[in-house]
């Protein structure tokens, strides 16, 4: 989060027509969990897009950039990788250590999530081969896990910068109204009727629907 060093997320690979929906969690989930930054692959525009809007509307500071070159961004980052994999080491027993990398020895931390198979290069690349679960699962879930443990719950409490709007929390019911607090606003307006609009055009309560 902005009060420590970067932490930035690379999504390895996408699959255009495939893909869309899981990249965009990618970046959803990046942003909503405390991550500065995301970097898709350069084929995953429309994803970019729409992580973008979703920063315009709900605040940042967040930043979603393309690379045509996810392997050069690899080799050259200035801090520790972490790769996130169902074959990787335990969290729970490697965590304290990124951590106090992160936090207390001032590394900038980068985040690698799969699409297709993953090089080995990459493994052998990486500071940490982590697993949030050794059974199969989906990146998405392993992002949001590991940034969870990283922040230990900080990133919930997060303040948003820039926003147009902003979520009520409700126990029943979905209340979403102008940031600056006149008015509210109208649900079917301002979120498509039924959530955010995901990179493929369909909604649920969550953001783009899972794949």
């Amino acid at each position: 989060m902005h009060d420590d060093q970067e932490v930035a997320v690379l999504r390895l690979g996408h699959r255009p027509g495939r893909d869309e929906r899981m990249t965009t969690h990618v970046g959803l989930t990046a942003r909503a969990l405390g991550a500065d930054r995301v970097l898709f692959p350069d084929n995953a525009g429309q994803s970019l897009e729409t992580v973008a809007d979703i920063t315009d509307r709900f605040g940042g500071p967040f930043e979603v950039e393309l690379t045509d070159s996810p392997n050069a961004v690899i080799r050259g980052w200035d801090g520790r990788v972490v790769h996130l994999t169902m074959y990787g080491e335990r969290i729970q027993d490697v965590e304290g250590d990124i951590r106090s990398a992160h936090r207390d020895e001032g590394e900038p931390l980068l985040l690698v999530v799969g699409s297709e198979k993953v090089a080995f290069d990459v493994y052998e690349a990486a500071d940490w081969n982590v697993g949030v679960t050794n059974q199969p699962h989906s990146e998405v879930a392993g992002l949001a896990v590991f940034l969870d443990r990283l922040f230990e719950g900080r990133e919930l409490e997060r303040e948003w910068v820039g926003a147009d709007r902003r979520v009520i929390p409700m126990e029943t019911g979905k209340r979403v109204e102008p940031a600056d607090g006149n008015g509210e606003t109208d649900e079917n307006e301002e979120t498509g009727g039924d959530g955010e609009t995901g990179g493929d055009g369909e909604t649920d309560d969550n953001g783009p629907e899972s794949a």
